[in-house]
């Protein structure tokens, strides 16, 4: 493994999540985490061993602390966070209207996270990057923070560092032209590019996975994933296809499972395994994320994840 970093640039908020079924005033109580989807990119990396970093902004608040202490305990490197007195840490709620029925909803406008600028980028951090990760959430939060994410992008691009860009469109903070706009400049930048099936098009590929895939390249990076859920994933390395299959496991929260996927992959492709371990690790990745409550709790250890491929693996004597 590279003694250099996986480093991530983003939003991380304060999470409530209700322990039961149906609608939120009829629940008596919450569960107090933390989550962003670059920040879960980072935990997820450093469980299997990659040495990982994130920057950004947290509220000066119990809130911004506890992601703060959360991200130090999974052995991410903080140093870059500014501690903003002048907004709160966001907040997002996650709901079960039933079993099945899941509803995510943010309270970040203003929050400190919005108020990332270039200036809060560490450089030094970017520039000792094994790979710089992004996402399509930062740069809808609010022009500085897409100043942000653009400048880091250049920074890493300028230096010969690999950019790797996740999609992850959010409907709720752009629509698809003002997200198109800005991500496919990003993506022509990007080393690494994810997307999901409706995000390639989003990016404007069409087609099937396959053609998706193609379509994406074309864009520049050298490196595609089309994530396809309970498909798998297939990719396009330097033209050489690539799939997987995805592992079966029971869906308890997928929220995150994307972000896990994306940790796995990054850091088998910042310890040099070959495509087939990469795609391979993120699929166990993504599918023990799925089975656990939290955004990034389930993703797991270097050291369970062929035990957790094994479907029907639950007792361990």
């Amino acid at each position: 493994m590279s003694d250099r970093p996986l480093v991530t640039l983003g939003e991380t908020m304060g999470l409530l999540t209700t322990t039961g079924e149906g609608p939120l005033r009829h629940q008596r109580t919450l569960e107090l985490g933390t989550g962003g989807a670059e920040s879960n990119v980072a935990i997820g990396a450093a469980r299997l061993g990659a040495p990982a970093a994130w920057i950004g902004r947290v509220g000066d608040d119990e809130i911004g602390r506890l992601v703060l202490a959360s991200l130090r305990a999974e052995g991410v490197d903080t140093s870059a966070v500014r501690e903003d007195a002048g907004a709160p840490t966001g907040l997002m709620l996650k709901t079960r209207r039933t079993a099945v029925d899941r509803r995510v909803t943010y309270y970040r406008r203003g929050s400190a996270g919005s108020r990332l600028s270039p200036e809060d980028v560490g450089e030094s951090l970017v520039l000792g990057a094994a790979v710089l990760h992004v996402t399509g959430i930062t740069p809808a939060l609010s022009a500085s923070a897409r100043d942000a994410v653009e400048y880091a992008v250049r920074l890493a691009r300028e230096n010969g560092v690999p950019v790797s860009l996740d999609v992850n469109y959010r409907a709720t903070l752009w629509s698809r032209h003002e997200a198109r706009s800005c991500l496919v400049p990003l993506a022509r930048q990007a080393d690494v590019l994810f997307a999901g099936e409706d995000e390639a098009a989003l990016l404007g590929a069409c087609g099937d996975h396959a053609a998706l895939a193609t379509g994406l390249a074309r864009l520049g990076p050298s490196e595609v994933v089309v994530k396809r859920g309970p498909h798998g994933a297939y990719a396009l390395a330097d033209g050489v296809a690539h799939a997987t299959a995805a592992i079966p496991t029971t869906v308890i929260d997928p929220v995150g499972a994307g972000d896990a996927f994306v940790a796995g992959y990054l850091a088998e492709r910042i310890a040099g395994a070959p495509m087939a371990r990469r795609l391979r690790t993120a699929a166990i990745c993504g599918a023990a994320a799925c089975a656990v409550r939290g955004d990034w709790e389930g993703a797991p250890e270097r050291s369970e994840l062929e035990r957790l491929a094994q479907a029907g693996a639950e007792v361990q004597r």
